[in-house]
């Protein structure tokens, strides 16, 4: 392969490399569940992630004055509830179809920030997605009815995400790596008590410490960095499909790795909201454009579980 057709295509790989290595953190996560809980794992997750890019980064080296600090707290509290809540849906509905719930957070921030026309096109079919994952109309009558707690959760989770993102629009003025890691070390503030809450001295465990550090650097640390890497090399829309195949590929190492199996409806509510998702993405105002501005937008969104 010649030099500038692997820099077309490393951007691209960068994405789906992260994409991937979320899908398989939050899979092994997971396997943590029945020792230290839904909480316990995630306050590993975040403490841990939090803790590595506030070496990588060193964010002291920027001085903050009240209002960024104040922005930053907020952005922190919504990243760290988007993570426990996340990981609370993880415990009773598939990770596949809980990723897929959660998309609905963007992408509502994304319609709604857009609403044109052929938006609507799009909100139809990100509706119809969910239609078929909730436990009422088709999806209720035709398959496994899920827990309405994980789906409450899930929910909770999407609308932590949408705030995650506008909120994390007011830091443009704080460097990038300051504003995840310090965003992390706040939300950490927030998930750490509910995990020491749910699983006590269990969490100082070896084993336990050594495995939520893997899970922390392989579905935080890396992702996070591939997409940094990627960011300012591809226009938004091409960003935003490659990110929107995370609900795929959720669902596939869930099948892989967790046993986790879909029903037919199930498989066609996650391509619905992938549709919405690409659709949106390609049909963005500027979506074509490479400016660092353009491309700004979906930063961070690997960090959402």
């Amino acid at each position: 392969m010649s030099k500038n057709h692997w820099n077309h295509w490393w951007p691209l790989l960068a994405v789906l490399g992260s994409v991937t290595s979320l899908g398989v953190g939050t899979s092994l996560a997971k396997q943590l569940f029945p020792v230290v809980g839904a909480q316990g794992t995630s306050a590993l997750r975040v403490g841990f992630a939090a803790l590595i890019l506030v070496c990588v980064w060193r964010p002291w080296r920027w001085p903050l004055d009240r209002r960024q600090a104040w922005s930053l707290l907020r952005f922190g509290v919504a990243l760290g509830g988007m993570n426990l809540m996340f990981y609370m849906a993880l415990r009773s509905i598939p990770f596949g179809l809980a990723v897929a719930i959660e998309f609905s957070g963007p992408l509502a921030v994304a319609i709604y920030h857009s609403r044109r026309p052929v938006d609507f096109v799009w909100l139809a079919l990100a509706v119809a997605g969910l239609a078929l994952i909730l436990p009422v109309g088709l999806g209720g009558g035709a398959t496994l009815v899920l827990s309405p707690v994980g789906i409450a959760c899930a929910v909770g989770a999407a609308i932590c995400w949408a705030l995650y993102i506008l909120l994390g629009q007011r830091l443009d003025h704080v460097p990038s790596g300051q504003a995840v890691s310090l965003g992390l070390a706040c939300a950490a503030l927030l998930v750490v008590p509910f995990g020491v809450a749910e699983a006590g001295a269990r969490l100082l465990a070896p084993g336990v410490l050594l495995f939520g550090l893997m899970v922390a650097a392989i579905s935080s640390a890396l992702p996070y960095t591939l997409e940094m890497l990627a960011l300012r090399r591809l226009p938004p829309a091409t960003f935003g499909i490659a990110l929107a195949t995370e609900p795929a590929v959720a669902a596939f190492m869930g099948m892989l790795l967790l046993n986790e199996h879909l029903t037919p409806l199930q498989w066609l509510a996650i391509a619905c909201i992938m549709g919405a998702a690409m659709g949106s993405a390609m049909t963005r105002p500027g979506a074509r454009s490479t400016s660092p501005d353009a491309a700004a937008a979906p930063a961070g969104q690997g960090m959402e579980a």
